[in-house]
C-alpha cells in the first residue's frame, strides 16, 4: 500500500502518494478532498473534451436505444447510456456513462497520477484498473438534483469486490450550494450497503432508505474548480438542484483492482 505519513501528498517520480492524514479520513468519514489539484489551463482543456464529448454522446444517442424510467429519458448506445434531464429541460444531457472513450484528453486523465496514485493507496495494491466514469453536466438553471443514494447498490449484481470501488470526482467549475454542489453524509459508508426505499417507483430501489441514515452528517462539499473529492462506494451523497447560472459539471471515475473488466464495455482497462 502506498501511504505516506506526511501531511501532503508526497511527489516522488511524478506519482501523488496518498497521505495517512487523507486514509484515515476515508476510512472514517468515507472521503476526503484535494483542493485545487487541476490548475486553470487543465480545466480549460477539460472543459473544451467534455463538451465536445457531449456533442458525440448527442450524436450517438440519435441511433441508440430509448426507454423511460419514472418519466426520465435514458438512451442506450453501444455500451454507453446517456440520461437526460426531465421535463421541461428534457433535451439537456444529464449523465454520460462511461464518457472518458469519447474523447482522447479524458482517456488519458484516467491514467493521471493525480487521480491513480491515491487510488494506489486506497485499494492497497500497485496494480489497479478502471471500473466506470461518467460525466456529469449540472447545466445553469436546469441541472437537476440527485437524491440520497449509495454507488454499491448499482453495482453490487455485476461486481464481487464492490467495497473495492473507490472514487474520485474532478470538479471542472466552482461548486457551491446555489449550482447543487455535491453532497455527503459523513461516516455513512461504515454501514455497508443500505436498502433502497419503496416508494413503488421505478428507480426508487437505487435510492436510499432516509430512516437508515442520520441528515446531521451532510457535509456540502463547497470546492473550488480543479479538486478532487475522493469518495467511498458506500458513502451516502446528493446534490441539489442548480438554481444559479453558472455550470456545475463533474467528471467522476471508480478505479478497482487490476485485471477486472469494466461496468458496461466489460473490458479491462488497465492504469498505466
Amino acid at each position: 500500500m502506498r501511504v505516506d505519513a506526511g501531511l501532503k501528498g508526497d511527489v516522488s517520480a511524478g506519482r501523488i502518494i496518498l497521505t495517512t492524514r487523507e486514509h484515515e479520513q476515508y476510512l472514517q468519514d468515507g472521503y476526503f478532498v484535494r483542493e485545487a489539484a487541476f490548475d486553470l489551463d487543465e480545466l480549460a482543456a477539460l472543459g473544451e473534451a467534455v463538451e465536445a464529448a457531449a456533442a458525440r454522446a448527442v450524436e450517438r444517442s440519435a441511433s441508440g436505444k430509448a426507454y423511460y424510467l419514472d418519466g426520465k429519458r435514458f438512451v442506450d448506445a453501444g455500451h454507453m447510456t446517456v440520461q437526460f434531464e426531465p421535463p421541461p429541460a428534457e433535451t439537456a444531457i444529464r449523465v454520460i456513462e462511461p464518457v472518458c472513450d469519447l474523447h482522447p484528453a479524458l482517456e488519458t486523465l484516467l491514467d493521471d497520477p493525480r487521480l491513480a496514485e491515491p487510488m494506489r493507496g486506497l485499494l492497497g495494491c500497485e496494480r489497479i484498473a478502471m471500473w466506470t466514469n461518467k460525466l456529469n453536466l449540472k447545466r445553469p438553471g436546469v441541472g437537476s438534483g440527485f437524491g440520497w443514494h449509495q454507488d454499491s447498490p448499482y453495482w453490487i449484481h455485476d461486481c464481487k469486490h464492490v467495497d473495492q470501488l473507490p472514487n474520485v470526482m474532478l470538479v471542472l467549475d466552482d461548486a457551491d450550494s446555489d449550482n447543487g454542489c455535491f453532497r455527503v453524509i459523513r461516516g455513512s459508508h461504515r454501514q455497508g450497503c443500505l436498502p433502497g426505499t419503496a416508494d413503488g417507483s421505478q428507480l426508487g430501489g437505487f435510492y436510499t432508505d432516509p430512516s437508515t441514515f442520520d441528515r446531521a452528517g451532510e457535509v456540502a462539499l463547497e470546492v473550488p474548480a480543479g479538486s478532487l473529492v475522493f469518495f467511498h462506494p458506500h458513502i451516502v451523497h446528493g446534490s441539489l438542484p442548480n438554481h444559479s447560472e453558472r455550470p456545475r459539471r463533474a467528471l467522476v471515475l471508480t478505479y478497482q483492482p487490476a485485471d477486472q473488466p469494466s461496468l458496461k464495455a466489460r473490458a479491462i482497462r488497465n492504469i498505466r
